[in-house]
């Protein structure tokens, strides 16, 4: 079985010190990602909606930078992978792959030249905005400048489709998911995100957005971020209420979300980008990386197959990740 995980924020830490072939506080380094049996993760080069172009341009090269250091500094364990094929090479072979993703497409600044640069750097994924409204797109915490996608996003989606970078939907607004479904021609997915209807938060896929996601081969990476795991936590958080513990979500929680996302969109769309060192709070028994098999454990006591688990685990997305880069 390939265990993939979508979505970790880890460069976020990397480029403060973190030293990810070490033991840390951290949700992700290589002792846990080993002791959790995970093969491959994307890392995010994420930038923060608040930056200015020029920063946000600045910042993911830093990150870049780290992930490639760590890739030369710790070659015996891990390897940079660029394409599906890699991935699958680097596991035969004991490695640990590193994939990098995009959090928010700001860096792009408004350019198709810098696209193509960041995908030469090993970017084959890019969430087109954070949680503010960019050159390319609205986003689901704002949504106030395109309406959608913008007439600059719209050729970004048609270049990434071209280079066989996935589109990621994960932050966008409602409006902008209808435009980039409407008008890639690859499967879209969203690398952390959990279902609308078991926790009503606008970073959440509603069911129709799921199964249309679906119907178009797409996959939903289901997050683990307790506010978007459970209504009840995300409001009396947000409340600043006492006894927030007793309401944190637990690892149940996540797979009630696989369970509903899989309902809604069929065993073939869904897996998991746990959002890990992005998070400040995790769920009960998830406490970092190392913990993933809980989640396989608790699919296989609720009746899903090993077929299924391995579907969940990475293999839908390694299918999305191939028809995506097929040229």
């Amino acid at each position: 079985m390939l265990v993939l995980d979508t979505h970790c924020d880890t460069p976020s830490l990397m480029i403060e010190g973190l030293d990810i072939g070490q033991d840390t506080s951290g949700h992700v380094d290589l002792p846990k990602l080993r002791s959790g049996g995970v093969d491959a993760a994307f890392f995010a080069v994420c930038t923060l909606a608040d930056l200015s172009p020029d920063a946000a341009t600045a910042r993911a090269l830093d990150m870049l930078a780290a992930i490639h250091d760590a890739a030369d500094k710790y070659s015996g364990q891990l390897a940079l992978a660029l394409t599906p094929e890699d991935v699958e090479s680097n596991k035969d072979k004991g490695l640990f792959s590193m994939l990098i993703g995009m959090e928010n497409g700001a860096p792009i600044q408004k350019s198709l030249s810098l696209l193509r640069l960041f995908h030469k750097l090993g970017i084959r994924y890019i969430t087109l905005t954070h949680n503010g409204d960019n050159e390319i797109a609205d986003s689901s915490m704002e949504g106030k400048r395109w309406g959608g996608l913008s007439p600059f996003g719209r050729e970004v989606v048609a270049e990434m489709n071209r280079l066989g970078i996935i589109v990621d939907i994960a932050h966008v607004s409602d409006l902008t998911f209808n435009d980039v479904l409407d008008c890639s021609s690859a499967p879209i997915v969203s690398t952390h995100s959990c279902c609308r209807a078991l926790a009503d938060h606008p970073r959440n896929m509603t069911d129709d957005m799921i199964r249309r996601m679906a119907d178009k081969g797409g996959v939903i990476q289901i997050n683990f971020y307790p506010v978007f795991l459970s209504s009840e936590y995300a409001m009396a958080r947000e409340a600043g209420s006492d006894g927030l513990d007793a309401l944190l979500p637990d690892a149940e929680d996540v797979v009630r979300h696989i369970t509903h996302a899989v309902n809604i969109g069929g065993i073939e769309h869904v897996g998991i980008g746990s959002d890990f060192d992005g998070i400040e709070v995790t769920p009960r028994g998830l406490e970092n990386i190392s913990k993933l098999p809980v989640i396989f454990d608790l699919l296989a006591k609720k009746g899903y197959s090993d077929d299924q688990i391995e579907m969940i685990a990475g293999g839908n997305f390694m299918r999305v990740f191939k028809e995506v880069t097929r040229k």
